[in-house]
């Protein structure tokens, strides 16, 4: 009997101890964020990459892992609001698993005096300007970052995209418009159509919230084409959890968080099968 309680007791606490372990390494919330950025001993800073045929940089946030040998880049794609600390923030958490993170502000450029994020008054004005970014743009600013993060001296020279809201729809997009792309995590974003699926070649992994009908609609006829195509598209939708739901994990009455908890261990192992 002692044996017995000995052991359940011992499978509890080793239980415990990879939940809790599990937690301390989910992304920061946008409540959250500013504070783990200042917080953590990881080396990040913003560089300007230079677009092919001149043009405005795109500044970048970059974020380096913590390890010897060479490691995988993940693109994070912004929401509409921008290059914000939350974005930062997630990035930071991928470099803690090892991946060379890198956020660039995708309205680089874009703002007034030719300046990015930051140097636009209000989210809304930052969102019209993302907004008004063309596939073709969004596309050719991404591979402006691939093509230089895939370079650096520390990078194995695989890559993937990990985007959100319209950085999610953007993730799927440029997994057709990149075919070197090792891998796509879409967070609630929604899918291409049907032309651009057949020219995607990386493993594509979706995040959704039950509660985001107009995202959730583009699920099933991408999942059907993929399949028909022979590629590999692995949605997953969690219940009663929102839109926005890995920033605003306060949310939801719990929902959120429930999503969070599942959804982010799960990309953290698909981004390291597919980046090493």
């Amino acid at each position: 009997m002692l044996t017995a309680v000995l052991f359940a007791s011992a499978i509890l606490a080793q239980t415990a101890s990879a939940s809790s372990a599990t937690a301390a390494s989910l992304p920061p919330s946008e409540t959250t964020a500013k504070a783990a950025l200042e917080k953590s001993p990881r080396h990040g800073e913003y560089v300007d990459v230079k677009m092919p045929g001149g043009g405005a940089p795109i500044r970048t946030w970059i974020s380096y892992p913590e390890r010897k040998d060479k490691a995988g880049v993940v693109i994070v794609i912004q929401e509409v609001f921008g290059l914000t600390d939350w974005l930062r923030g997630v990035a930071d958490t991928l470099a803690k698993e090892g991946f060379i993170a890198v956020a660039p502000d995708m309205v680089s450029g874009l703002g007034p005096n030719g300046g990015g994020t930051d140097s636009v008054a209000s989210r809304d004005d930052v969102v019209k300007l993302v907004r008004g970014l063309t596939p073709e743009e969004a596309a050719k600013r991404l591979n402006a970052v691939r093509d230089w993060a895939v370079k650096l001296p520390a990078s194995s020279g695989k890559s993937a995209t990990v985007g959100f809201c319209w950085g999610g729809g953007q993730s799927f997009a440029f997994a057709a418009a990149q075919p070197s792309l090792d891998a796509a995590v879409v967070y609630y974003g929604t899918s291409p159509d049907a032309d651009a699926l057949a020219k995607i070649k990386a493993p594509v992994l979706g995040h959704y919230g039950g509660d985001d009908a107009r995202v959730d609609a583009t699920i099933p006829p991408a999942e059907a084409e993929m399949k028909k195509l022979g590629k590999t598209y692995e949605p997953h939708i969690y219940e009663g959890a929102g839109h926005g739901f890995l920033r605003d994990q306060e949310g939801r009455d719990g929902a959120n968080m429930k999503a969070t908890k599942e959804a982010w261990p799960l990309t953290i192992t698909f981004l390291k099968s597919r980046l090493g």
